[in-house]
């Protein structure tokens, strides 16, 4: 949406101003260093709120964002101003805004050369610059685009509680839900600078976490916290005075320790974080030092620390699910506890709280929290291979609640267990490669005929234990939803009849190490009651513990899926093919890989190819258009696309739209072969020659034969008729006639006469030095074409929306 016509830029900012950033005390300004928008405190002049680069036309915005950065480095370097925690630009149609802190470290880059001018986009080092952002800021989440008219309310929400109430100082916050995070990035840019030998330290008792906490509990690099076994010295770390007498009885007498790059790394790390933090969680991160662990610890079997929001949210939830006095009321053990951060918070009974992990550093790690203080008893501690060991092995108090029924139904097995998976697929570990052999146990080999291909991921073996040996308890569980809707988990499904009590889900990557886009759900479980899991219906957080609303689960039990649907209606390879998609998955974290291509291009042959011919080509559009306008994000991840039922055969004006769909949004590239998806004759755009097909044109005019519909789909489409449009699909159509109509009439570059929506495209917005398509085209007069076509894609994609929950393509 186009929502400002202007002459200038002075005359867009005005306006946009006007409309959204106006607010008491808050001013705007233009060229202080070059810099086209800058928001700032009427009375605080050097308080700067915003710096924003502008165009008055439509414009990429990594563009923008690469000569806004070359404007401001040395505004930013030479510190006049209070920085801005965002940056951002904006154009006629839309407005983008991102941390700052998500690009400082380019500044740091010698590979960049500053001092360009802004407006040479040409130049290879703005094109390297332009890529470096683009790597940074693509799909990253806390990059907000709002579109003009459209998004006014949510942009003037985000303008009032981020850009004017945001910290003044642009530095991140560090606090007990996050320094180990910021620990593990600390361990990657600054450990490395420290001249330790850290295997001898060790010994010693001293370990990396000790440096970091020195770095973080200090102002104006002091160490200012005691209780501390190593504290910085402004450019250097000493021994506290407690250790360095140990030290010496040992015959060591080195108690300082420095940096090999002068401190540049140090500096250059807490230069993004402010320290020290506030005092009120100085005491919380030191009694929680036991997560300062190394990586290999944290990743071992698969296990991954569970958020402190997310601890803190699950005992909410069980008390909501088991009462307010269900620490006093239950007996409690985390049966995969690692070093114990999800027992945190678990203090009125501790007698009745059990932890038990395979690794004995854990052990060890769990009595040094105990003996800081943390609420556990040490002799409820104990190592415990759950998926090998027996029940015999269990101290006692622990067995006689296991084989007691009555004591058993008070027993909540609280656990994030691990999700290592066995496989050569990739894991949640961010594109590591599967742990092949590591389901192997004596529970897989007991069990593993219930799980079909299940088996391989652990945590599943963990649940079936607890459920087929410890039924009757409580079960409070870390998961993923493929339990509920996986197809992999239908057997685990068969056996596991359980009430749910109460679920959230929450994004995966606010998980250690976990980067995908997918939901993470707690679950609780009443083993004692045998009901069939056919839904589940959980509230939705985001990755603030922001409540979304809720979202249902559905275990797709006596389901159909929609490639088994689709299977009988594909053409013969040797039949007259116009078009292909690959068969891949039935749910949505596949939806980037359905594309109709050519049918003589290679593209995903190994998924299994579904061929599009004139007898197919209708329910071929709708398979697509059902799979493609919905977008796929973390929280649907793993719901199923299904068989529809009988009522989307009569409806077809369903079918038109659909077809609309996808000839508007397919891959076809007509340098592979005959192009047969121009929807239009060439005296409908003017073309100067004949096209070579005119499949699609005489298909939609009703002059194909469409020989086999008869027989396929009967009320569908009666032969030798014209097809009828929605006024939504037809808008489509007109608007893409005055596309291609612009593209013949280019009377300076040779064209392609068979061209399709693909080639018309890479005509106008050509190719980066990387290959990768532009994002738009210097031709304005195509950007305004193109984005008026896909204004009326939105609508008819808001359509057909509807119809694939009417229809049970997807369920509610």
């Amino acid at each position: 949406m186009i929502k400002y016509k202007v002459k200038s830029e002075h005359q867009l900012r005005s306006l946009v101003f006007d409309d959204y950033f106006k607010f008491k005390n808050i001013t705007w300004e233009q060229e202080i260093d070059n810099i086209d928008f800058i928001i700032v405190s009427s009375k605080e002049r050097d308080r700067h709120y915003l710096w924003a680069e502008t165009k008055k036309s439509v414009s990429d915005i990594y563009e923008m964002i690469t000569q806004l950065l070359l404007t401001i480095k040395k505004t930013y370097e030479k510190n006049e101003y209070k920085i801005p925690n965002y940056i951002g630009c904006f154009d006629i149609e839309k407005i983008v805004f991102t941390p700052l802190k998500l690009l400082l470290d380019i500044f740091k880059k010698s590979s960049i050369k500053w001092n360009i001018a802004p407006n040479k986009t040409d130049d290879p080092y703005f094109k390297k610059l332009l890529q470096e952002i683009k790597y940074i800021l693509f799909n990253n989440e806390e990059v907000k685009i709002f579109e003009f008219g459209i998004n006014d309310k949510e942009l003037k929400n985000f303008i009032e509680n981020n850009i004017y109430k945001g910290s003044i100082e642009n530095k991140s916050e560090i606090n007990e839900n996050n320094f180990d995070r910021i620990y593990l990035k600390w361990v990657e840019k600054v450990k490395p600078q420290i001249l330790v030998n850290w295997e001898e330290e060790k010994k010693n008792g001293i370990v990396d976490g000790d440096f970091f906490l020195a770095d973080l509990l200090s102002k104006d690099n002091l160490s200012i916290k005691d209780k501390l076994l190593i504290v910085l010295q402004t450019d250097h770390y000493r021994l506290t005075k407690a250790l360095k007498k140990s030290k010496m009885l040992d015959g060591i007498n080195d108690d300082t320790y420095t940096f090999k790059d002068k401190q540049k790394a140090h500096k250059e790390f807490w230069s993004i974080y402010k320290r020290p933090p506030l005092a009120e969680y100085w005491e919380g991160i030191i009694n929680r030092k036991d997560l300062l662990v190394p990586q290999d610890i944290r990743e071992r079997k698969g296990s991954y620390f569970t958020p402190q929001i997310w601890v803190e949210k699950s005992q909410e939830y069980i008390a909501k699910a088991l009462g307010n006095n269900w620490q006093e009321e239950y007996y409690i053990w985390d049966c995969c506890a690692g070093t114990g951060n999800l027992l945190v918070g678990i203090n009125r009974k501790i007698e009745n709280v059990f932890a038990s992990t395979i690794d004995e550093s854990d052990i060890k790690a769990i009595y040094e929290r105990i003996d800081h203080g943390a609420a556990l008893l040490k002799k409820n501690i104990f190592q415990f291979d759950f998926l090998n060991d027996d029940f015999k092995k269990l101290p006692k108090v622990l067995r006689d609640i296991i084989y007691d029924e009555e004591k058993r139904k008070k027993l909540i097995i609280y656990i994030n267990p691990p999700y290592a998976e066995a496989s050569k697929k990739r894991t949640l570990e961010g594109g590591k490669e599967g742990n092949r052999g590591v389901e192997q146990s004596l529970i897989n080999a007991k069990y593993g005929y219930l799980l079909g291909q299940g088996k391989a991921e652990l945590f599943v073996q963990f649940l079936t234990r607890i459920y087929k040996e410890i039924k009757g308890c409580i079960i409070a569980e870390f998961s993923t939803l493929k339990i509920i809707s996986g197809q992999h988990f239908i057997e685990f499904r068969k056996f596991f009849h359980a009430k749910i009590k109460n679920a959230f889900v929450c994004p995966a990557n606010t998980f250690d190490n976990v980067n995908g886009s997918f939901p993470i759900g707690f679950m609780i479980w009443d083993t004692q009651i045998n009901n069939k899991i056919k839904s589940v219906t959980a509230d939705v957080f985001d990755a603030e513990g922001n409540n979304l609303g809720k979202k249902t689960y559905y275990s797709y039990i006596d389901s159909h899926y929609i490639n088994d649907w689709i299977k009988p209606y594909r053409g013969d390879k040797e039949g007259n093919n116009i078009g292909k998609f690959p068969f891949k998955g039935n749910d949505f974290q596949n939806q980037n890989l359905i594309a109709i291509v050519h049918p003589l291009m290679d593209y995903n042959v190994e998924a299994g190819q579904f061929l599009i011919n004139a007898d197919n080509l209708l329910v071929a559009s709708i398979y697509f258009a059902v799979r493609k306008v919905i977008p796929a994000d973390w929280l649907n991840d793993r719901d199923q696309f299904l068989t529809p039922d009988e009522g989307w055969e009569k409806d077809t004006e369903f079918h038109t739209n659909c077809l609309l769909y996808a000839i508007f949004n397919n891959n076809i590239q007509s340098k592979y072969g005959k192009n047969h998806w121009i929807p239009f004759t060439e005296e409908e755009i003017n073309a100067k020659k004949n096209f070579e097909s005119h499949f699609m044109s005489d298909f939609i005019k009703g002059k194909l034969g469409n020989d086999g519909y008869d027989e396929l789909f009967p009320d569908m489409m009666p032969k030798l008729k014209a097809l009828k449009f929605s006024k939504e699909a037809k808008n489509v159509l007109n608007a893409g006639r005055e596309l291609w109509k612009y593209y013949h009439s280019n009377p300076v570059r040779v064209i392609k006469i068979n061209a399709s929506l693909y080639d018309i495209k890479e005509f106008f917005q050509e190719r980066n030095d990387s290959g990768k398509m532009k994002n738009k085209s210097e031709d304005e007069e195509y950007n305004r074409l193109l984005a008026e076509l896909k204004k009326y894609i939105k609508l008819l994609i808001e359509k057909i929306k509807p119809k694939i929950y009417e229809y049970g393509f997807l369920l509610e």
